[in-house]
C-alpha cells in the first residue's frame, strides 16, 4: 500500500470540544461583523433594528436558519462517539464490492489494500471490470494470481455504469457484511474491520459511512478538498450519526447488512427519476433503502479510505455536478417517506437536516443572480464583504487545524472563497439538468 496521509480521529476532550463550535463561531461571528462594517456611523439601536429587519428577508431567514442548524451540529458533533464491537463478538463474513473503469495499475493497489486488511473474519473481494478500454483487466488477473482464494473477477464487455458493475458484484458476493470502495482508493489495513464493528455493536444498523481522505495532495485544487473532505465527512456525518441517519453513504467507503439491500437491488438498478433511468447517485439511493427499512445509517471515523481527488477545475466541476444531481434525485426520494412512520425513534432531525438543505437551494439562486451586481460594488465595499467571508471561513478551517494540526488548513479558507466566485453556478446547473442520466466523469 503507498504512503497515504492519515486523518487521525479527534478525541473528544475539552479542546476537541472547543472546535466543534468553530463552524457555529464562525457564521455567529462573521454576521456579527458585517452589521457592524455596514453601519459604522449608526447608532447601536439603528445596528440592531438593520440586523432584525434583514432577517425579514428571505435570505436572511435562511441565514438564521442556517446559524442555528450549525449550532445545533456542532453539539452533535461533541457528542458523537465510534462504534465498539463486543469483546466477545463473532465476526461475520465480508464481501468486498470494487467496480472499476479504466483505471489502470491503481486498481492494484485497491486491491491489495483490502486484500491485506486485518479482519479476523473470512473476506472475500468481488472486482468488477466496467467494460475497460485500458489494461484495468490486466492489472485485475495479477491480483487474482497473487490472491487466488480471496479475489473474485467479473468483466463487462462494454461501459454500463457503476450502479450495474455494483449489481453484478453484490449477485456474486456471499458475505454477511457488504463492503463497497472504490477502484482508485485505497483503504488502511483496520479500516474493513472498524466497518464491521457497528453491525456488531447494534442491530439496528444496517449501514455505516467510512471516513473519505485524499489520497493525492499535489495540485491547489485537491488539497483544498482535503480540508473540504474533513469539514464535511468528519463534521458533518459525525452530527448525522448521532441521530442515526447519515443521509449519505459514500460510494467511496461504505458498508451494508446484506440482508437489508438485497430484497431491494432490483428496485434500486430500475431506479428512474421524471422518466429517465438514473445512473448516479447509487450511494445515496441505497442509503434511502436503509433508511426507509427502518435501519439506522451511521458514521464510523475510525474506518479510513484514502482516494484520488480532481486535481483540476474541469473533473472537479464534474463531480460536483453529479453530486448534486443526485442529491435532488435522492432528496425526493426521501421526502416520499420522511414523514411516515418508518423507524420508532429520531423522525424529527432528518427532517430538519432536509428543509435547510432545501432551502440551501434557494438561496444558492438568489446569490447567483446576484453576483453580477459584484460589477457595481465599490472597492470599500467589496473589501468588507470579503473580510466577513474570510473570518467566517477560517473560523470553520480551524476545525480542520485541530484534527491535523498542519497549517493546511488556510486550504479550507481559499475553497469558501473559490466556492463563492467559482462553483456557485453547479447546484442551479444540476437542478436544470436533473434528467441528465450520464456519469460525466466516466
Amino acid at each position: 500500500m503507498s504512503e497515504t496521509n492519515h486523518l487521525p480521529t479527534p478525541r473528544r476532550d475539552f479542546s476537541s470540544a472547543f472546535a466543534g463550535v468553530f463552524p457555529f463561531v464562525g457564521t455567529v461571528v462573521s454576521i456579527v461583523l458585517a452589521f457592524y462594517l455596514r453601519n459604522q456611523e449608526g447608532t447601536v439601536g439603528e445596528s440592531v433594528k438593520l440586523l432584525f429587519l434583514s432577517f425579514l428577508h428571505p435570505v436572511g431567514v435562511v441565514v438564521l436558519l442556517q446559524t442555528a442548524y450549525t449550532a445545533l451540529l456542532s453539539l452533535l458533533w461533541m457528542r458523537y462517539r465510534p462504534f465498539q464491537a463486543p469483546p466477545d463478538s463473532v465476526w461475520p463474513t465480508v464481501s468486498i464490492i470494487i467496480p472499476a473503469f479504466n483505471e489502470g495499475p491503481m486498481v492494484e493497489n485497491s486491491i491489495r489494500s483490502a486484500a491485506v486488511s486485518d479482519y479476523p473474519g473470512k473476506v472475500e473481494i468481488v472486482v468488477v471490470d466496467d467494460g475497460s478500454r485500458d489494461d484495468t483487466f490486466f492489472h485485475m488477473r495479477h491480483l487474482r494470481r497473487e490472491f487466488p482464494d480471496m479475489v473474485k473477477l467479473v468483466r463487462f464487455r462494454g461501459n454500463r455504469g457503476k450502479r450495474a458493475a455494483l449489481y453484478e458484484g453484490f449477485k456474486a458476493s456471499t458475505g454477511e457484511i457488504v463492503v463497497t470502495i472504490d477502484s482508485d482508493s485505497e483503504v488502511e489495513p483496520g479500516t474493513v474491520r472498524e466497518m464491521v464493528a457497528p453491525f456488531l455493536a447494534d442491530p439496528k444498523i444496517g449501514a455505516v459511512a467510512g471516513r473519505v481522505a485524499v489520497l493525492n495532495r499535489d495540485t491547489f485544487i485537491s488539497r483544498m478538498l482535503e480540508v473540504q473532505y474533513a469539514l464535511a465527512f468528519d463534521f458533518g456525518r459525525a452530527a448525522q450519526s448521532v441521530y442515526r441517519a447519515v443521509a449519505c453513504c459514500p460510494g467511496a467507503l461504505s458498508s451494508f447488512r446484506r440482508a437489508v439491500i438485497f430484497p431491494h437491488l432490483e428496485e434500486w438498478t430500475n431506479q428512474k427519476f421524471l422518466g429517465r433511468p438514473v445512473s448516479h447517485g447509487e450511494d445515496q439511493a441505497l442509503t434511502n433503502i436503509v433508511l426507509k427499512a427502518g435501519y439506522d445509517t451511521v458514521y464510523q471515523s475510525t474506518a479510513a479510505i484514502h482516494t484520488l481527488a480532481p486535481t483540476k477545475y474541469r473533473p472537479l466541476t464534474k463531480m460536483f455536478v453529479r453530486w448534486d444531481r443526485s442529491y435532488i434525485v435522492e432528496g425526493f426520494s426521501f421526502a416520499k417517506f420522511m414523514f411516515t412512520r418508518y423507524r420508532t425513534e429520531n423522525r424529527v432531525l432528518p427532517v430538519v437536516s432536509f428543509v435547510i438543505s432545501t432551502l440551501r437551494v434557494f438561496a444558492m439562486f438568489y446569490v447567483l443572480i446576484g453576483l453580477p451586481s459584484l460589477l457595481d460594488t465599490s472597492l470599500p465595499e467589496l473589501f468588507r464583504g470579503s473580510l466577513v467571508l474570510l473570518v467566517g471561513t477560517a473560523f470553520t478551517a480551524l476545525y480542520y487545524l485541530r484534527i491535523e494540526k498542519s497549517f493546511r488548513f488556510l486550504y479550507g479558507v481559499a475553497y469558501a472563497i473559490f466556492m463563492v466566485f467559482c462553483l456557485q453556478w453547479i447546484l442551479p446547473w444540476a437542478l436544470l439538468t436533473v434528467r441528465d442520466e450520464r456519469w460525466g466523469t466516466r
